[in-house]
């Protein structure tokens, strides 16, 4: 499938969702739409990913399947001036898939595009409508459960979990990677969003996405948020709790030292953090903190190396940045 993918005047660096398509989805990139760096390429930022050209607008995109909409601002919002593009890729015959907390499919505008060209509104972040809440049950599976956590929101929790996936594969495990965010959504084909999910039913939800899974050998459960984060603490306790996993992954950025646009919110030491993390899940199931992945780009690799080992020292477990090094060691702790 042919796919182009929307991240105007946020790519790089704040589109999340292009960034992890590009790195770890199947679909084919014919192109990526931002106006800030129309005309370079993907390479030119991110050379470890799938390449493509970067165009203006829709109206520049070669013929493709889908267009998907690649960031999700705080909130979830969608901005208006994304409309022509998405009502080009529709003119065109194009299916719409989004991330977004706005719903694609309940914008009078594009439904009645959609119907008129045969085209399909795919939002990912809606639930299913039969979901109920948690029975306690996902500890009762086969499978190895490693759920990733963080000190912040975008640590690599996700990133953590498909290098980690992709790593056990290569030694003949049969693993995946459980999605719970929009992202890993439209990578893996499956999943369900929980920060959408009712709060009463987000554990279920996640507990439903373990057993679904459960004839894996190893499942790496995607986390989200932080647990100390003052905004999305319960999106990350519901997973914590409905997982209930058997070993735990925790990501951090090199030098963060505040919640990102919460600056006014310290992290606590990652020790500390770490420690919080066991505490809250042993009333549900006994769990511990096996590695850590850090997050070092910008640096070079002298000083990686350097923030690594502190990082590693620090939580008194094996570590590393699981995009610029190999990440069998982690893999051993958590196996």
């Amino acid at each position: 499938m042919d796919i182009a993918i929307l991240a105007h005047e946020q790519f790089p660096g704040r589109a999340k969702t292009a960034v992890g398509i590009l790195r770890y989805g199947d679909h084919d990139v014919v192109a990526v739409l931002d106006r800030d760096t129309a005309g370079d390429r993907v390479h030119d930022h991110l050379p470890d990913v799938q390449d493509a050209p970067i165009v203006e607008s829709m109206a520049d995109v070669p013929d493709c399947d889908v267009l998907v909409v690649g960031i999700a601002p705080i909130g979830g919002g969608f901005e208006d001036s994304w409309r022509p593009d998405v009502r080009t890729a529709l003119e065109r015959g194009c299916d719409v898939w989004a991330g977004l907390h706005y719903m694609l499919a309940d914008d009078a505008e594009f439904a009645a595009l959609a119907d008129e060209h045969g085209c399909e509104l795919r939002d990912v972040r809606r639930p299913p409508d039969d979901l109920t809440v948690a029975e306690g049950t996902a500890g009762d599976v086969d499978a190895q459960v490693v759920l990733t956590v963080g000190t912040d929101c975008s640590t690599g929790k996700m990133t953590t979990s498909y290098e980690l996936r992709d790593a056990a594969r290569e030694r003949g495990l049969d693993a995946a990677v459980v999605p719970t965010g929009q992202t890993g959504i439209m990578i893996s084909g499956w999943g369900i969003s929980i920060d959408r999910t009712i709060a009463d039913f987000a554990a279920g939800a996640v507990e439903r996405l373990v057993h679904e899974a459960a004839d894996h050998d190893v499942l790496f459960v995607e986390g989200q948020g932080s647990l100390g984060h003052p905004a999305y603490s319960g999106v990350t306790l519901a997973i914590l709790h409905g997982s209930q996993p058997d070993s735990l992954v925790m990501t951090h950025v090199a030098g963060r030292e505040t919640h990102h646009s919460y600056e006014d919110y310290p992290l606590p030491p990652v020790r500390e953090y770490a420690d919080l993390y066991e505490q809250v899940a042993e009333p549900v199931r006994e769990t511990s903190v096996d590695a850590g992945m850090l997050n070092t780009q910008g640096m070079d690799e002298s000083a990686a190396r350097e923030a690594i080992e502190e990082y590693a020292g620090d939580l008194g477990v094996p570590a590393t940045d699981p995009v610029r090094f190999d990440v069998e060691e982690t893999l051993d702790a958590v196996l």
